[in-house]
């Protein structure tokens, strides 16, 4: 909001306050001003003057003579290039000695043999940004009323000894996007009055009722809906003051209706919109959600296809506005127009909004009715704008209001009370000081008791709606810089993170230094998306979003894995064939078809392998990762975060998985033993919906893992005695896990078995087809002492008694 001190002055006085420190006061009480720029760009010495002839230049076809009257007592002779100057027009005028924008000084020059006393300025020469002139204006000179004043300076009629405050508005401050809301804003930082408008209105015999009826056909959309008729009215240029006004808001003039229009939204901050009444059908406005199908052109040009959950206004046979955003080019205010049918009303901030957005259609007056507008002010603007149009556009107004109410509202009436306030703000301010800054505020102060108050709030201040709010006026109305200082007391803790924050940081860690890129994708996902693996999902419902950015992001997520085959492929079609991925994130669980309660949030880890874990070389092959690769990652972690004791893994088949490269991540706790997650394959339709090789992933819950994670390390000292190894290759069925064996041999052999790995396994027809052979190595040693054969042929022997017994295992000959 751009706000000239000029025209602020008109409502309050401002002597003695200049606009630099009026800037810091407001600054100070909660509306910042980004920068008071001047209106004047270095402009002196130009005045207003008076063309009385104009001849063509002797030698050059472009220039001008003029024989100009600028107040000085004898014409000056001034050679001129623009094309549209003439005889009998007033123009500003740069005298000698007048300094322009630029550093350009105003001297005696000859221009083709022809002495020139001065120079004729066009608005861009006057520093005017020449795109808020009216079109007319906007090339060549700049041509000046021809009532204005001979001789007078141009600043003063152009009111270019000004400044602009340029407010950065808070959302909540809506009240500011008018002059009126910034006077009282500077009212009650100053203490002094208002002096506001004039909206008297001197009305003609006619009756308003017998032009224009008005109804409202949405009444949830639209509360109050005002208008007023005006006869006669004659189409020129607005009034060189408005103009001026209007340019220093940074809004373009057009004309005179248009301009008044303009000029009571900024002054008033409700916008308001004037038809021409000849081309509305049967003197009838319904306020009305569009039809199916229904478009509408406004007056940027731009044919607009409506929605059914738009508002629109309409006359009796069509849609003639965008309610709250843009009129429509069938019913614009034109050269003939001479009757005038003016609007001003209450919609709907949500509505306008949606609308706005939807269109990509901002407007000046959208951006008022999506912060919602005063409704005390609906009548006072409109009688405003049409005393403004029978003074300046010689209309005549018709007696009474064509209006339609469906709902009013109530003022806020906040119960406060003087220790409230002190006990917020750390201060001891008196009843009357509180009281003061309420009336200065415009408030009215209802005693209920002792230091307790029932306040009024305006509807002007729609941002106000608590007690804290009431105190936050009076904290920024006595000054923050005022409120004492209170330091903070008590006791103090040094900050740290929670075990689950440090188990996925250390996580990331480990993956990281795996090898592993992390992902972090939406956590939004397609409908189809969440039925790929039905296991990690849990059964849980999907849980659609209320407004979808897109078909492809419609739900939440149920599991991590469909997010890293998706950034998978991505990769891939980029010619990223050696992939390796994680993420740590939140899947969204419910059981429940129309939510009544929030979704649980499970933390959960995914990884995902494709490609080499080795590429090719002059002396090696490429090799690719396979199901190992991806367990082996998981161990790490979970040797890492002391878990490998307590995790063990199962042959399963779940859905979206290949049904013979997976196994179920089984973690073993007091309450039995649970399954946390999955490791395997993508199941090759999987694979070919998303256009991968083969590909590996695994997801599992964080939650357990929090819960059971030991971030001790245990230590023991280097082994002083000789170890004894003893390799066993033994056959048994085929569905025996080789997980299964090690745990066998581990339980049977005792103390003295160090550590016991799987090293081949071989199948083929010498040993039959189901049947498999399983190399183990054992490794046996004494921690105090050296070994015997026969100590550990002991040890031995049970082992394969025990692989014989549980297995039917055979030693391979």
């Amino acid at each position: 909001m751009n706000v000239s001190y000029r025209w602020l002055s008109d409502y309050i006085d401002l002597s003695g306050i200049p606009a630099g420190q009026l800037a810091k006061m407001m600054t100070r009480g909660g509306i910042e001003i980004d920068s008071v720029p001047s209106r004047n760009a270095g402009v002196t010495g130009v005045v207003v003057g008076y063309v009385k002839k104009r001849e063509k230049h002797p030698d050059a076809d472009k220039l001008s003579v003029c024989t100009v009257d600028a107040g000085t007592g004898e014409d000056l002779q001034i050679v001129c290039g623009a094309p549209n100057v003439g005889a009998d027009m007033k123009v500003p005028v740069a005298v000698v000695g007048a300094k322009l924008p630029g550093g350009l000084n105003i001297k005696r020059a000859k221009m083709r043999g022809v002495e020139s006393q001065g120079m004729i300025c066009s608005a861009r020469e006057l520093g005017i940004n020449d795109k808020l002139l009216p079109k007319e204006q906007q090339e060549g000179i700049l041509v000046l009323p021809s009532d204005t004043e001979i001789g007078r300076d141009i600043l003063d009629v152009l009111a270019l000894d000004d400044s602009i405050l340029e407010l950065d508005l808070t959302p909540n401050r809506s009240d500011c996007l008018s002059m009126l809301g910034v006077a009282y804003e500077v009212s009650a930082l100053t203490g002094r009055p208002l002096n506001l408008p004039d909206t008297g209105i001197h009305s003609a015999a006619e009756v308003t009722s017998d032009y224009v009826r008005v109804s409202i056909g949405s009444p949830e959309h639209c509360s109050l809906y005002t208008a007023r008729y005006i006869k006669g009215v004659k189409i020129g240029p607005a009034p060189q003051w408005m103009q001026n006004r209007l340019i220093a808001a940074g809004v373009r003039p057009i004309n005179n209706i248009v301009d008044i229009t303009n000029y009571v939204m900024l002054e008033y901050g409700q916008p308001l919109h004037a038809f021409d009444a000849a081309q509305v059908a049967g003197g009838r406005i319904d306020v009305r959600l569009a039809r199916a199908g229904e478009t509408l052109e406004t007056l940027d040009g731009q044919e607009r296809k409506l929605e059914p959950h738009m508002l629109v206004i309409a006359d009796a046979e069509k849609a003639i506005g965008l309610a709250g955003v843009m009129g429509g080019a069938n019913s614009e205010v034109s050269e003939g127009t001479t009757d005038i049918i003016l609007e001003s009303a209450k919609f709907d901030g949500s509505t306008i909004r949606r609308t706005s957005r939807q269109l990509g259609l901002r407007s000046e007056a959208s951006a008022r009715f999506e912060k919602e507008v005063d409704p005390d002010r609906v009548r006072a603007a409109l009688d405003r704008a049409a005393g403004l149009m029978a003074r300046y556009a010689e209309g005549l107004v018709t007696e009474g209001v064509a209006e339609a109410e469906v709902s009013t509202r109530q003022p806020a009436v906040i119960e406060l009370s003087l220790s409230r306030v002190n006990s917020m703000l750390g201060t001891e301010l008196s009843a009357l000081e509180i009281k003061t800054i309420l009336s200065r505020l415009q408030f009215k102060v209802e005693t209920r008791g002792e230091d307790v108050w029932k306040i009024a709030v305006p509807s002007r201040r729609g941002d106000i709606s608590r007690d804290v709010d009431l105190v936050e006026e009076i904290a920024r109305l006595h000054g923050y810089d005022e409120i004492p200082t209170t330091p903070i007391e008590g006791p103090t803790t040094p900050g740290s993170l929670t075990k689950p924050q440090a188990i996925r940081r250390k996580l990331r860690t480990i993956l990281t230094g795996a090898g592993l890129h992390e992902a972090i994708s939406y956590s939004v996902t397609s409908l189809p998306r969440t039925e790929l693996f039905a296991e990690l999902a849990a059964g849980a419902k999907p849980i659609a979003l209320a407004m979808p950015m897109s078909e492809e992001r419609s739900v939440l997520r149920t599991t991590l894995i469909p997010s890293l085959l998706e950034a998978a492929a991505y990769n891939l079609n980029r010619k990223n064939n050696d992939i390796a991925l994680f993420e740590i994130g939140n899947v969204y669980h419910t059981d429940e078809t129309t939510l009544t309660r929030l979704p649980h949030e499970k933390p959960r880890a995914a990884l995902l392998l494709l490609g080499n874990r080795r590429t090719a070389a002059w002396n090696r092959t490429a090799e690719p990762v396979d199901f190992y690769d991806a367990k082996g990652v998981l161990e790490q972690a979970f040797d890492r975060l002391g878990l490998s004791g307590r995790i063990s893994y199962e042959a399963a088949r779940p859905a979206g998985f290949h049904p013979g490269r997976t196994a179920a991540i089984v973690i073993r706790t007091e309450r039995g033993s649970e399954t946390i997650g999955y490791v395997g394959q993508v199941h090759p339709e999987t694979q070919r919906e998303f256009d991968l090789p083969d590909t590996y992933v695994a997801e599992l819950e964080l939650g357990p893992i929090y819960e059971y994670a030991d971030a001790g390390i245990e230590y023991r000292i280097l082994p002083r005695y000789p170890a004894i190894e003893r390799d066993i290759a033994v056959v048994v069925d085929r569905g025996v896990a080789g997980g299964a064996l090690t745990a066998t041999i581990a339980a049977s052999a005792g103390e003295l078995l160090e550590s016991v790995n799987v090293f081949d396994v071989y199948t083929g027809e010498r040993i039959g087809g189901d049947k498999k052979s399983v190399a183990l190595a054992l490794v046996y040693r004494h921690a105090e002492r050296t070994l015997t054969d026969e100590e550990v042929g002991e040890a031995h022997a049970r082992v394969l008694a025990q692989l014989e017994q549980s297995y039917g295992a055979e030693l391979r000959k």
